[in-house]
């Protein structure tokens, strides 16, 4: 199950471009929180703080307690982040209320484990790639995972782990295979042999994934129907603030 995090905010009366950026200036992070039966409430957060907790890849698939004032506290989920495109700053986030009794709909890291120890791992002339870095999942808040672990200790080389293969904690599905259409099974990762002129590094996996394309019919990602996210402050077009 996914940890809570606590998030310490403020409420923000004064909303605009011309607001968020003095609160740039200022080391603020202006956010939304909205969704359940209630308004949405713009928020305040502290720079420094955000960025701290947003270096841990749990942040993005926890529940977080949204702390406002000394009594109130809401449970969210982050839905959207707006970075600078270059400098160590968070534009603006989106916050969306969960409820303890209604599933979400949200994108876990995926780990893999057992690589090395696979035979494909050990055997020469051989990638293996990882196709997914995340996974959408539907569960409870309670049932949600900080991450997808997939094991590819048993990897022959040649094989393919697919969506369909990837072992689930309990109360956790993947929407997309619950779709019509084998399309919607994507690899997850997988191993394929590399000719010797072909090298070991980023042109022999481009090389390798081609080929994989070719034997599995390019078979792609699935798109599943995603939240509509709250735009927030105009959609955040301040990134082309320059200091």
């Amino acid at each position: 199950m996914s940890k809570s995090n606590s998030i310490i905010a403020e409420l923000r009366e004064d909303v605009g471009k011309g607001a968020s950026r003095r609160l740039r200036h200022a080391g603020k992070v202006p956010a939304v929180i909205y969704g359940g039966d209630r308004d949405a409430v713009a928020l305040t957060l502290d720079l420094d703080e955000l960025l701290n907790a947003s270096g841990n890849e749990s942040f993005f698939s926890s529940i977080l307690e949204i702390k406002v004032g000394k009594k109130t506290t809401q449970q969210a989920i982050v839905r959207d982040m707006h970075r600078h495109p270059y400098k160590p700053i968070i534009m603006h986030v989106d916050f969306m209320r969960v409820s303890a009794k209604e599933l979400i709909r949200i994108s876990v890291p995926v780990h893999f484990i057992g690589e090395e120890e696979s035979p494909a791992g050990k055997a020469s002339g051989v990638v293996i790639q990882h196709q997914m870095t995340e996974i959408e999942i539907s569960a409870l808040p309670k049932n949600l995972p900080e991450f997808i672990a997939v094991d590819l200790s048993d990897m022959e080389a040649g094989e393919a782990v697919m969506l369909s293969e990837v072992k689930l904690p309990k109360g956790v599905e993947i929407p997309a295979l619950a779709q019509e259409g084998e399309d919607n099974d994507a690899s997850v990762a997988n191993a394929i042999y590399i000719q010797e002129d072909q090298g070991t590094g980023a042109a022999a996996a481009a090389e390798a994934e081609a080929a994989l394309a070719d034997e599995l019919g390019e078979v792609g990602v699935p798109v599943g129907d995603e939240e509509e996210l709250a735009e927030g402050e105009d959609a955040e077009d301040e990134t082309e603030e320059k200091d």
